[in-house]
Formats: C-alpha cells, sequence, structure tokens
C-alpha cells in the first residue's frame, strides 16, 4: 500500500475501499437548514470528542457548516487488534503511517467537528495496515 502525504500525517488518504459519508452529510444539513432537523440534534458531539477536535484535531480550513464562525477539525480514531475497545485518537504526525506499517487489519474513523458548538459528522471510514 502506498502512503500518500495525508497519510504519513493525521488523515489518511482517500482509498479505493473508503467509505464516503458526503451524501449523508448534505442530507443532514439540508434537513437542518429545512427546520425538520433541531440543532440539537445535529450539534451533539461528545465532551470528549469536542476536546480532541481543540487538541488533536486537524484544522481544515472550512467553515463550521451550522455556526458558520469556527474552523472544523478532522479527528482520526484508530480501531484494530491490540487497541482498546474505545479506539485510539490520533495526534502526532506519523502515528498513522506507524499502524499502516503493523500486521493486522485496522479501521480508521475520520469525523469532522466544530469543537464551538459540537456539530460532528463522520467523514470517512478507511482500512489499513498489513492485514
Amino acid at each position: 500500500m502506498a502512503i500518500g502525504p495525508a497519510t504519513r500525517g493525521l488523515v489518511p488518504d482517500p482509498r479505493p475501499a473508503d467509505v464516503d459519508y458526503r451524501l449523508v452529510r448534505q442530507g443532514r444539513l439540508t434537513a437542518f437548514r429545512n427546520g425538520v432537523l433541531a440543532r440539537d440534534l445535529v450539534c451533539d458531539a461528545q465532551p470528549m470528542l469536542r476536546r480532541n477536535a481543540h487538541h488533536c484535531g486537524k484544522r481544515t480550513g472550512e467553515t463550521c457548516p451550522v455556526c458558520e464562525e469556527y474552523e472544523l477539525a478532522h479527528v482520526v480514531y484508530v480501531f484494530g487488534p491490540r487497541l482498546p475497545a474505545h479506539g485510539r485518537c490520533l495526534s502526532a504526525p506519523g502515528e498513522l503511517a506507524r499502524y499502516d506499517a503493523r500486521p493486522g487489519t485496522f479501521a480508521v474513523y475520520t469525523v469532522e467537528v466544530c469543537a464551538a458548538c459540537a456539530w460532528n459528522h463522520l467523514v470517512r471510514v478507511s482500512s489499513i495496515g498489513r492485514g
């Protein structure tokens, strides 16, 4: 598996087998903007996810689609063999490449989060490792 520039950082490069949730995201935002979903139903990030976004997340350069004031961050969690059941939040560049080089298969979840208003959405699920 080739490791691209993003994989050397915190957020994995898109791969052919990834599951991308852009359409679900757009549907949620449309429902929110049309008044079908209340703000508390789309801005429901747990406190730990918000802290991880603030301290460990990679800034995206995009403004939050809900509050339209703060910058979104991507928070990356890895799940797999010999990891805690709640996964591991990646916080340092190079961690993803180390998991990609390990034996076993790891699931990588990338979540976009606004630490200010608690908007969060699963962006992509990837698979890495030498399974």
